[in-house]
């Protein structure tokens, strides 16, 4: 069995969910090789094999705004007797024409779920290729029964087509030296004390704006200093949130580090007297689990799939309820006993998952769809 990947995610959205699953599940694949072969196609190295003094090939690059989907591909999958062609990236670049069988990883439906929380490029791009995605595609795999739920709803896609494979924390998000983890930040981004911390970018979707709020209530009652920390690029969209700091009063209790280095993310959540996780909606939400590897007690939404995400490894809120979300930061805030106690329950909890579980799982998907072909 030959399957062909598409392995751009791994490259352009490093850092990213998608970016995550892609890279580790690619690795993952190749460490199994049970009578299996992976061809992975990479960004730019692919067209390097193009003949340029061909010029039909030429005037199609040059006149083909989707060359990859519409010419690359079909030949190269036809070319190289490839079986199954996998798509991790929600099934975005998924060849126009059909060569193969075809697997789409698609991780959520957020632009139709919550359009509103979406960039309009992408919106657009996602609700006009996506029923075609569907329709091309032999087997889906998805991070999460929410997901599963929201494909079979949304598209009526038969339910014994779709597979629930979770992701999972990488290995660098691991139970660090506490007095490690507090001098390297202390030195490297001049940070000390106690402090809360939120990682997941600040789109409308993520509820940056309800944990401000409730870390401004729950403030109010604090008898030990205590900081919000909040890494990430502080984009247009995040302004009105600068401007509540403000109106709140909270501007020197709020730590903006900016862009922060992936691999300096386990300082930070080791460092943390707890980590929040507001979201009011998500496809599967690693930072949660990537916290409890790292020994952090968590404070996530009772949305989505975070719930059978996170299991009893963390303490679920309603992310609409910010009153009840700072009580929930001050109770923990102030019960050292409660925090170490929620902290042992999501390293239990984040043990269920390994991206080797991942790779196998997927690998017995691509087995499932050649055997029902034959």
């Amino acid at each position: 069995m030959l399957v062909g990947i598409d392995g751009r995610g791994a490259v352009w959205y490093r850092g990213t969910g998608i970016g995550t699953y892609t890279y580790q599940l690619l690795k993952h694949l190749k460490e199994r090789e049970e009578g299996q072969t992976y061809r992975i196609f990479w960004p730019g190295e692919e067209y390097l094999s193009l003949n340029i003094s061909d010029q039909e090939d030429f005037r199609q690059v040059e006149a083909k705004e989707n060359y990859w989907e519409e010419v690359f591909l079909p030949k190269a999958i036809q070319r190289e007797a490839i079986d199954i062609y996998h798509v991790p990236q929600n099934g975005i670049g998924l060849p126009r024409e059909k060569k193969c069988l075809q697997v789409v990883t698609i991780h959520d439906l957020i632009p139709y779920v919550y359009p509103e929380t979406v960039g309009r490029k992408y919106l657009q791009n996602f609700l006009e290729e996506m029923p075609r995605i569907m329709e091309s595609s032999d087997h889906i795999i998805t991070v999460s029964e929410c997901s599963k739920r929201d494909i079979q709803y949304i598209f009526d896609y038969p339910a014994e087509k779709i597979s629930v494979i979770p992701e999972a924390p990488e290995p660098m998000y691991r139970m660090l030296s506490l007095d490690a983890a507090k001098d390297f930040l202390r030195q490297k981004y001049g940070i000390s004390g106690n402090f809360i911390l939120y990682l997941g970018g600040f789109g409308p979707r993520k509820n940056v704006r309800g944990l401000i709020v409730a870390f401004a209530l729950a403030l109010k009652e604090m008898k030990e200093p205590c900081r919000l920390v909040l890494p990430g690029r502080w984009q247009k969209e995040s302004d009105p949130l600068e401007h509540m700091l403000h109106a709140l009063n909270i501007a020197d209790k709020v730590i903006l580090p900016g862009y922060v280095a992936v691999d300096h993310l386990p300082y930070f959540y080791r460092a943390a007297q707890l980590f929040v996780y507001p979201s009011f909606y998500e496809g599967f939400g690693l930072p949660p689990l990537e916290a409890m590897a790292c020994g952090t007690p968590v404070i996530a939404s009772n949305t989505s799939s975070i719930p059978e995400v996170v299991g009893d490894g963390a303490c679920l809120v309603n992310p609409f309820d910010t009153v009840s979300m700072a009580e929930h930061i001050y109770r923990l805030l102030n019960d050292e006993e409660a925090r170490l106690e929620l902290a042992e329950k999501g390293r239990k909890q984040v043990k269920k998952y390994s991206w080797a579980k991942t790779a196998a799982y997927t690998a017995r998907v691509y087995e499932k769809m050649l055997k029902a072909k034959k």
